[in-house]
């Protein structure tokens, strides 16, 4: 009886432990192959054609095109969600922003004792900030993430500071992070969408774009050269990908954010929540051959300015000005968004004013031009008056008189 008492305290002892710890990002398998095979490429690529919507296993999913930083295709893409080791692309945007990649970094304690999937730091080694950024993006090294913080800020508390702060300046409304590896946390999310943003950003910066793109190389703890390799499975084997970077977690499921470009197309595809590392592959395949066969590019400047015109041309002189001295001319302002990728043509719809009154000043607004993809909003132009219009004085009247009292003159000639 005693040792059934026994054996019943060890086993609650045992789950009351375990359920203790975070749940940690995957170090093992995500460093095994995942192959798709030549049938299934075949079907991805089929489905595509047909231009039937692919069937996703991933919870959320964001396609956005880098021309005109919107989302063109996803499922949930706004929703908040945990984001696993996909953490470490804001992670890698603080390091660069503020540390010099030559800075030899030495491991403290903290940083080598960091679960989850690790680059196998321990106390007291020493590395470059380079190679540990290495370690961070391609092995997705946890403890190269809590010793980048540590070098960056002094303490992972204060480099969340940085990355909240940075989030804010890309004006992300429903992104906040805590840590710089992304183990679960209640308080540490982001959505398909808004890490998308996050990644197009990283990837203007070349430091960030080299290392991303690196399939496998060779870094140097105490002058020790080790081999790396990248745990992107997509990278090297998906035409048009040049990154980015996996996670997982218990919270997040399988996430992957893969860049990829073909011809003048520049996507960044997000998939969070996938059952396994094939299904995120997978869905992630899905999502490229269905955009590249699907959208296409649009010049919407063009059409703008098309569109503008043709109207001007019927409109701009049925716009009355009260007491004028000289014609209306209107212009648009700013095209924000010139080129973006969709699967239709932008629809054009122009509101103006019929009725002014005289002085009208240059840069006046008149009405809008409203830019649309189906029900989706573009972007919105204020048509604006292209130079003063005047208010008549005793001089314009005089003159209009004498051109009345001249025709009279012709008239009774």
């Amino acid at each position: 009886m005693i040792k059934k008492i026994i054996r019943i305290i060890t086993i609650l002892t045992l789950i009351f432990t375990l359920s203790a710890f975070p749940a940690y990002a995957d170090d093992t398998n995500e460093l095994d192959e995942v192959v798709i095979e030549d049938n299934e490429k075949q079907e991805i690529e089929a489905a595509a054609s047909s231009n039937t919507k692919p069937t996703i296993n991933s919870k959320k999913y964001a396609v956005y095109d880098r021309l005109s930083g919107r989302c063109i295709y996803g499922k949930d893409e706004n929703k908040q969600t945990a984001m696993a080791s996909t953490t470490k692309i804001m992670t890698s945007i603080i390091v660069v922003e503020n540390c010099k990649l030559s800075d030899t970094v030495t491991i403290t304690s903290k940083a080598a004792g960091t679960g989850g999937s690790r680059l196998g730091l321990h106390t007291d080694d020493k590395i470059t900030v380079n190679d540990l950024l290495y370690g961070l993006m391609l092995r997705s090294g946890n403890d190269a993430a809590v010793a980048l913080a540590i070098h960056t800020s002094g303490s992972v508390e204060e480099f969340a500071k940085l990355m909240n702060q940075k989030a804010e300046e890309l004006g992300l409304k429903d992104t906040h992070f805590v840590t710089p590896h992304g183990l679960d946390n209640p308080e540490h999310y982001t959505t398909a969408f808004e890490l998308a943003k996050i990644t197009d950003y990283a990837l203007k910066n070349e430091t960030i774009a080299k290392i991303v793109k690196t399939k496998s190389t060779t870094i140097s703890i105490n002058g020790n050269p080790m081999q790396i390799n990248n745990t992107n499975e997509l990278l090297g084997t998906v035409e048009g990908v040049y990154g980015v970077k996996t996670g997982f977690t218990n919270n997040a499921g399988r996430c992957l954010v893969t860049c990829v470009k073909r011809g003048d197309m520049d996507l960044i595809i997000v998939v969070i929540g996938a059952d396994t590392r094939k299904d995120r592959a997978k869905d992630s395949m899905k999502l490229i051959e269905y955009a590249y066969k699907r959208f296409y590019k649009i010049n919407v400047e063009e059409i703008i300015q098309k569109e503008f015109e043709l109207w001007k041309q019927i409109n701009q002189d049925r716009i009355y000005v009260d007491k004028a001295a000289n014609s209306l001319e209107l212009k648009l302002d700013d095209i924000k968004i010139k080129e973006l990728i969709a699967d239709k043509e932008p629809t054009i719809e122009i509101n103006a004013v019929n009725y002014l009154a005289s002085p009208v000043l240059e840069n006046t607004r008149i009405g809008t031009l409203t830019v649309k993809i189906g029900d989706e909003l573009i972007e919105e132009i204020e048509i604006k008056a292209a130079k003063d219009v005047n208010k008549r004085g005793i001089y314009d009247y005089i003159g209009i008189m004498a051109k009345i009292y001249s025709g009279a003159i012709k008239i009774l000639k």
